[in-house]
């Protein structure tokens, strides 16, 4: 009887009743959230490790975020770019002191940075790299996810995403990601960027092989390529740094954010690039209407002010040290790989034991939100937010899965 009492049930029904099926979600709907810690319809508690996908780096209402919105909210929503409002230079100034860039051009979600960052790589390749006119080209590698658009999805290698999706965008070509001697042997005359993302979140965490990173870098120093690097998952503080090639020292030509950058309030998403790469673009060959409105600029600004202190990138480095020893910890034991950087972890588990959408369907039930990905492999990104002791708490409901 008291599951006829539960709200839960139902609304799942409508919301599968009244909704496209292009996500699979977990049968659990959320109504209030705080920090780290979601509330579902009937009441009930959980520790939420995906953090939507990285765009709740910093928890879920964190005050100074809530605060930044309820005061823009009061005062100016939305102009369009027909003109300025007070709140943009303040953004784009810090943001591209962030990034250590001098221009920042302000979009909404993670794919239309990417969209932005594969038009001004075009462009600059004829305009400045002289590129035969309309042959550029951009060398992508298999297993990214830059997003779904029509032009995004064509250079994706996932079939799920890709297929009855075409015709295809041409002018891009794949190589094996963390292949460094496929890559270059890849670029031509015509090639004006290779787009990466430096740690490949949808396709498990994967990292990239020691010196990949920097040797991208040389090589499109030498061909005079650029190197775009999208940190829309991995920036930000995600993996305990502020972006994640700084890991291995590197910095990129074009840096594409999003998802935390709005703080998880608004959708935003930027691309950071020096002039001479951004400064390509002339008035009405580029722009959004709600791109760098002045809500979205009032909570990002706030956003770039948390990551200029560090505290959330050192937040990052030491919990996910105790993240891998707790994950690693398991290895032997169901899991039979763990990738981490920082808050952010890839779990292979056991194929013979369980699926991911089974363990995750398995945590819900004891209180933990992930994420599947291919097959057996499990995400965790929890809020940067998030304690120690809960990471010890999330670690021991992966154990108590695993042991059934």
């Amino acid at each position: 009887m008291i599951e006829d009492m539960l709200r839960t049930p139902s609304a799942v029904r409508d919301a599968e009743r009244y909704t496209a099926h292009n996500y699979h979600p977990l049968p659990v709907v959320i109504s209030s959230a705080e920090g780290a810690w979601l509330t579902d319809v009937d009441g009930r508690r959980y520790l939420d490790c995906l953090a939507g996908y990285s765009a709740l780096n910093f928890g879920h209402r964190h005050p100074t975020l809530v605060r930044a919105a309820h005061e823009q909210l009061d005062r100016l929503t939305l102009t369009s770019r027909a003109f300025i409002h007070d709140q943009f230079a303040d953004f784009c100034r810090e943001l591209a002191a962030l990034c250590g860039k001098d221009l920042v051009l302000p979009m909404n979600t993670g794919a239309e940075a990417v969209e932005t960052g594969i038009k001004v790589a075009r462009k600059w390749g004829y305009q400045v790299k002289k590129v035969t006119p309309g042959q550029a080209n951009i060398i992508v590698a298999d297993g990214n996810f830059h997003g779904r658009t029509t032009t995004i999805v064509s250079f994706s290698t996932d079939d799920d995403a890709r297929a009855d999706f075409g015709p295809y965008t041409p002018g891009f070509t794949v190589v094996p990601y963390g292949d460094l001697a496929a890559l270059e042997a890849a670029i031509d005359e015509n090639t004006v960027a290779v787009l990466l993302e430096p740690i490949q979140g949808e396709q498990g965490v994967v990292l990239p092989p020691e010196g990949y990173l920097p040797g991208v870098r040389r090589v499109c120093t030498d061909r005079n390529v650029l190197f775009i690097a999208d940190e829309i998952q991995s920036g930000l503080g995600r993996t305990g740094r502020t972006f994640a090639c700084d890991h291995e020292g590197v910095v990129p030509d074009m840096y594409l954010l999003g998802k935390a950058l709005g703080g998880g309030i608004v959708p935003v998403s930027a691309v950071a690039a020096d002039a001479d790469v951004l400064g390509v673009l002339r008035p009405g060959q580029h722009g959004s209407t709600f791109g760098g409105n002045p809500l979205a600029c009032a909570v990002a600004t706030e956003v770039v002010r948390l990551l200029a202190t560090g505290e959330f990138q050192r937040r990052s480095a030491e919990l996910g040290e105790r993240l891998r020893a707790g994950l690693e910890g398991l290895l032997g034991s169901g899991l039979v790989a763990v990738r981490v950087r920082g808050l952010w972890a890839g779990v292979d588990i056991d194929p013979a034991l369980m699926t991911g959408r089974q363990a995750c369907e398995r945590l819900m039930d004891r209180g933990v939100l992930a994420k599947d990905t291919h097959g057996s492999t499990i995400r965790l990104a929890p809020p940067l937010v998030i304690t120690s002791d809960e990471i010890d708490h999330a670690v021991a409901q992966v154990a108590a899965v695993l042991a059934g």
